[in-house]
């Protein structure tokens, strides 16, 4: 099943997925869109890494997501894959790789993603076009989707349920 799993930062998200995931039979794969810029993000990367266990096959991509797309995978997480696209100047190719993303997705993946549009409206230009392009995706995304799943404090609600 196609499973799109959006919330705010800390809300579950990740762990949910996992838990998804592993009702895969293996082997499961884990594509990793973070990248370790600081200590900060070192230190996350790591208790992810911990908390996936052998259980998954760790794929790390930051940019090229769609050319690592595999049957049974989680995506974590396409916010942090825009940014990667945004940093490395590659704002213009944004469409064409979630085209090709959708056109590739597996049967059985599960997606994990921010939700946006819920609080305030950024002040400066770089925000706001990233909030609208990652409101785009996650549209796009969801609708390819059999089921999306909202994490409100860590409980899953679900948005969207298979036919």
């Amino acid at each position: 099943m196609r499973t799109l799993i959006t919330g705010g930062v800390k809300s579950g998200k990740s762990s949910y997925a996992l838990v998804l995931a592993r009702a895969f039979p293996a082997p499961r794969r884990f594509l990793a869109t973070a990248q370790a810029l600081d200590e900060e993000m070192r230190e996350k990367i790591a208790r992810h890494q911990a908390e996936r266990g052998e259980d998954f096959v760790t794929v790390e991509e930051p940019l090229d997501i769609h050319e690592r797309l595999a049957e049974r995978m989680v995506l974590d997480c396409v916010p942090l894959w825009l940014n990667n696209m945004l940093y490395y100047g590659r704002e213009a190719e944004v469409d064409r790789v979630v085209a090709e993303l959708l056109r590739l997705l597996p049967a059985d993946i599960v997606i994990v993603t921010n939700e946006v549009g819920l609080g305030f409206v950024p002040a400066d230009p770089l925000s706001r076009r990233y909030g609208n392009s990652l409101g785009r995706v996650n549209a796009a995304l969801a609708a390819a989707c059999d089921r999306v799943v909202l994490m409100v404090a860590g409980l899953p609600l679900d948005v969207k349920r298979p036919a």
